[in-house]
């Protein structure tokens, strides 16, 4: 073998690097992607990070004005008006990302949640309760019931991410129904997982900790989503964190990328903690 002077082979070993670079950078070409709630949140932060990486996605939320383009997304991503507890919800979801991208959804991103405020367990209402085992658990059970016979048909697998929550690992104290909501999200995707792994669909969880989120407000017990925390709520969340901060969009987004991309093709059944050593 010709010497090789080191300088050359650092040239050569670095061009290598740039060009597998640039091929990986549209990790989720192919990918039709179905994301709930991604009006705002995580949901948002997924929506952007797989169309920077070449997806196609529908974005199905409740609060989302109409059927179309969402704004401000490019290169471009679409949104339809859906509630996740509907199984006609589910069905439309199916229909219109045909109609939008000509192929079935072969990843699907359950993101929306609800919690209700952090309260004394005794408290928490039967409709409190009802509604969020409907968003965070039966959307879940319909998603799986419409799309998994879909990705069957289609014989080329599937990858289906929810996002549960450390909730589900290392529960709080005074959201106790949240927390069986979320054990129920990982459980059953465990399951699933091992159910379909035949068919080649995977199902994986996305374990934030506590998120820069409307959310967080009720999670230290303001009354509505969004209400601003005083100085002293933060510090609180971000010094139960080890690496001192709250989670951000963009790490639940690289979570569910990585994930979403078929290089993790052999990932299922797992909870991925997105925590800042919360767990631990």
């Amino acid at each position: 073998m010709p010497f090789q002077p080191f300088a050359d082979l650092v040239q050569s070993q670095s061009t290598t690097i740039m060009t597998t670079s640039s091929v990986s950078s549209q990790r989720l070409t192919g990918v039709i992607a179905i994301v709930t709630g991604g009006g705002q949140g995580f949901g948002r932060a997924i929506v952007e990070q797989f169309v920077a990486h070449g997806a196609q996605v529908l974005s199905v939320d409740l609060t989302a004005p109409g059927n179309g383009v969402i704004t401000g997304v490019q290169p471009e991503a679409y949104q339809m008006n859906g509630d996740v507890t509907s199984e006609k919800t589910w069905h439309d979801a199916v229909a219109y990302a045909k109609e939008l991208f000509k192929k079935a959804p072969n990843v699907v991103v359950n993101n929306a949640g609800w919690t209700y405020s952090n309260k004394p367990t005794l408290s928490v209402t039967e409709d409190e309760f009802d509604r969020v085992f409907n968003i965070n658990v039966k959307s879940i059970y319909l998603s799986a019931k419409v799309i998994v016979p879909v990705m069957q048909k289609a014989s080329t697998g599937g990858s289906f991410i929810q996002i549960s929550s450390t909730a589900a690992i290392r529960p709080r104290p005074q959201l106790t129904w949240y927390n069986a909501s979320k054990g129920a999200v990982s459980t059953a995707s465990k399951a699933m997982a091992l159910e379909f792994a035949k068919d080649k669909i995977r199902f994986n969880c996305v374990n934030p900790v506590a998120g820069n989120t409307p959310l967080l407000s009720k999670f230290a017990g303001a009354k509505e989503s969004g209400d601003t925390l005083t100085a002293a709520q933060l510090k609180q969340f971000n010094d139960s964190v080890p690496l001192g901060r709250l989670s951000e969009g963009t790490d639940i987004a690289n979570a569910c990328l990585f994930l979403a991309d078929p290089k993790s093709e052999f990932i299922s059944g797992i909870d991925l903690p997105v925590d800042g050593g919360r767990c631990v």
